[in-house]
């Protein structure tokens, strides 16, 4: 029984070096992706998502992972270049919810709600607009099958970085800078309803105040704002979302050419 038992050691130890290798990468990837990676969700909670993610990703990168280092240092320069790859791959994802978070910011900035900030899913307090858009978008996400996309993407990394290689720089300024503009042009295109009624609200009362100047405009006016505001969140929420989420969509299916 012994000699069975230590026949399987080798086996033993090659899945638990290649569990590891995986974790490296998706625990950090982990602490970046949005839904699963929020300030709100427990270290504990994260911990057990990406031994999950784990346990569905390893079978398949396994194969690739190779033996185990004989020495230390060689599985350093593994451990190092997986982190990284992680952070920056959940850092890629990290970037719409940063876009929700400027297109609420612009928003309530454009109807005068910035000042009414609301609660917020990590640090920093937001405006109430980014908070209600950030939160909707997490849970249309996790609605249509968050998990199952975010394996599939933790799958793609491994073909465009591998196992044990360091970041390519051409790879990361490539996607990064597609990636940082991407993020500014999809929040100024989802508060593009709120500019557009900023403008014309502006407008109007420049022109009541030049035909009325008695008129306190900017007390009539201010109630107006506010209440338009809610009005145009009601009204165009759904399609800022839906334009989110199939963005959003086309990144975790295709990381390398859906930032075009």
């Amino acid at each position: 029984m012994i000699s069975d038992l230590l026949t399987l050691l080798p086996i033993a130890q090659s899945a638990l070096w290649a569990g590891f290798v995986v974790f490296l990468r998706v625990a950090a990837m982990m602490s970046l992706l949005p839904a699963f990676g929020e300030q709100a969700v427990p270290v504990r909670v994260r911990l057990g998502l990406s031994l999950a993610f784990c346990l569905v990703v390893t079978p398949s990168i396994a194969p690739n992972v190779g033996t185990v280092p004989p020495d230390i240092l060689p599985a350093v320069f593994t451990f190092m270049p997986e982190v990284i790859t992680g952070l920056f791959f959940g850092l890629l994802l990290r970037f719409f919810v940063f876009a929700l978070q400027i297109a609420g910011t612009i928003a309530a900035q454009s109807t005068s709600l910035s000042q009414i900030f609301g609660g917020s899913a990590g640090v920093d307090p937001q405006p109430a607009m980014g908070h209600v858009l950030v939160v909707s978008g997490l849970a249309l996400a996790a609605m249509m099958g968050l998990h199952v996309q975010f394996a599939a993407y933790i799958l793609q990394t491994y073909s465009l970085v591998p196992i044990g290689a360091f970041l390519s720089p051409d790879v990361a300024v490539e996607l990064g800078v597609r990636a940082v503009g991407k993020t500014f042009a999809l929040g100024f295109t989802l508060a593009a309803p709120f500019l557009i009624a900023s403008l014309i609200y502006n407008v109007t009362l420049g022109v009541i105040n030049r035909a009325m100047p008695q008129l306190m405009v900017s007390f009539v006016g201010a109630p107006a704002i506010t209440a338009g505001g809610l009005l145009l969140l009601m009204l165009t929420a759904p399609l800022m979302l839906s334009l989110w989420i199939e963005a959003f969509a086309l990144v975790v299916m295709n990381p390398a050419e859906g930032w075009e």
